[in-house]
């Protein structure tokens, strides 16, 4: 029996369009930058093979079936294919379209529709119950409860559960909710003023990477306003098909940043900024907020971005560190952004970076896509971690939280336990002595 039923046969407002079908001219040359191609040698898990499959369904020829949601859904919409590709094939716009066009079209089980709706529906856009999950994952793990779970190897015998646990994110307290709405001065001569978007989850896992981020813009100048109305960026609402809870948490971030006269609009998240930067294109045929989704993208920011524009002040002493740094896809593949993390970390006296092969390839993290095909996710975990072991180097750097996750997850199972750390941490290290 099938996990679905077809509901809205033909519903084809969200489906992928045919002009951005018609791109790809099946050259193949996508092939090998897909992690799923990589590792399955299946030509309906790569690009290629994915976007025929989609002309297939959209001119009508074939039903959403079980399998092609099976091949939608085991892309890590790492959008490496878009940096290959010679063609501008826009991959990343093509497999959010499908699985909204999928979502559409289909009725899943209730107990499936209710734990998505309770996620994407209320939990990511709720601080109240971000905060009380939060505060339950600190007591199993403060308890001592995760530690004899994970001692006792209990959680072996509920076949990948063990593995799925290693990677809930540690929780930090304070959580950073508690600093929304306020507003920090810069160090010395102001010389910018930004907004800082702090995400969902981040808050309570990430707490201390977002002090970190206010910290390094303050030394570097920045009036920093973290909007009190922000709320999630809409990126894993989009990955899992539901571009219209998106598209009402495009409207909350553009209505809380848009109107204060910021320079620019600033995440640490290259996942969120991927989506972020996008706002035009899932606001596009919105008539009161398509100018203002393209005004919100001209100020939206990484901050390595930003960073890597500005004169940033040198730290006063050497950070003595070996390094090397993971690619988040969001960011080079998504964003273009390459080139600037390794230009602030270049900046930092004491840092030497030692570059780790195919640091661009997906670690496997890709939003939540690690606990729901853990299987292919740890599989190229084991893969990025025989890259980071080669450099020797003594710490893992990225520049996107679900990265670290996955990357501490990966140092503990096939590494040295190397701490992971986003570049604005070891820039703030390196400022704090």
């Amino acid at each position: 029996m099938a996990a679905f039923e077809l509901t809205h046969i033909g519903n084809n407002s969200e489906a992928p369009l045919q002009a951005d079908l018609d791109k790809c001219v099946h050259c193949g040359l996508c092939l090998n930058s897909c992690p799923t191609y990589r590792e399955l040698g299946v030509e309906m898990d790569s690009p290629r093979g994915r976007i025929y499959q989609m002309a297939q369904v959209v001119e009508g020829k074939t039903p959403i079936s079980e399998t092609y949601i099976e091949h939608m859904e085991l892309c890590l919409a790492c959008r490496a294919c878009e940096s290959a590709c010679p063609s501008g094939v826009q991959y990343g716009k093509l497999i959010e379209a499908a699985r909204a066009h999928i979502d559409q079209n289909i009725s899943r089980p209730w107990h499936v529709n209710l734990a998505r709706d309770f996620v994407f529906g209320s939990l990511l856009s709720s601080p109240w119950l971000l905060t009380a999950a939060g505060a339950g994952l600190f007591l199993y793990q403060a308890s001592g409860l995760q530690k004899l779970m994970r001692s006792s190897g209990i959680l072996k015998f509920f076949g990948r559960l063990h593995e799925i646990e290693m990677l809930s994110p540690p929780v930090e307290t304070p959580f950073f909710f508690s600093q929304i709405g306020k507003v920090f001065p810069a160090e010395g001569e102001k010389r910018y003023r930004v907004a800082f978007l702090a995400g969902c989850i981040a808050n309570i896992s990430f707490a201390r990477l977002n002090e970190a981020t206010v910290r390094v813009l303050q030394k570097n100048g920045c009036e920093v306003h973290i909007p009190k109305e922000q709320n999630c960026c809409g990126a894993l609402h989009v990955h899992a098909g539901r571009k219209d809870d998106a598209r009402a948490l495009a409207r909350i971030n553009i209505d809380a940043t848009l109107d204060g006269n910021f320079d620019a609009i600033l995440t640490n998240a290259a996942g969120c900024g991927s989506t972020l930067k996008e706002y035009d294109e899932l606001l596009e045929h919105d008539d009161a907020y398509r100018d203002k989704s393209l005004a919100f993208k001209a100020k939206m920011k990484d901050i390595n971005e930003f960073l890597a524009s500005i004169e940033i002040r040198p730290p006063a002493k050497p950070l003595v560190m070996t390094v090397t740094y993971q690619d988040s896809c969001h960011l080079c593949h998504g964003q273009k952004i390459r080139a600037q993390p390794r230009k602030v970390l270049a900046a930092i006296p004491g840092v030497e970076l030692k570059e780790m092969a195919l640091s661009d390839l997906c670690c496997g993290s890709a939003g939540i896509y690690n606990v729901l095909h853990n299987e292919m996710a740890m599989g190229l975990l084991k893969n990025k971690m025989a890259s980071v072991n080669a450099t020797g180097a003594e710490c893992i750097v990225t520049a996107n939280p679900g990265c670290m996750i996955q990357l501490q997850a990966g140092a503990k199972l096939h590494g040295k336990d190397q701490p992971v750390l986003h570049v604005v941490e070891v820039l703030d290290r390196a400022y704090r002595g």
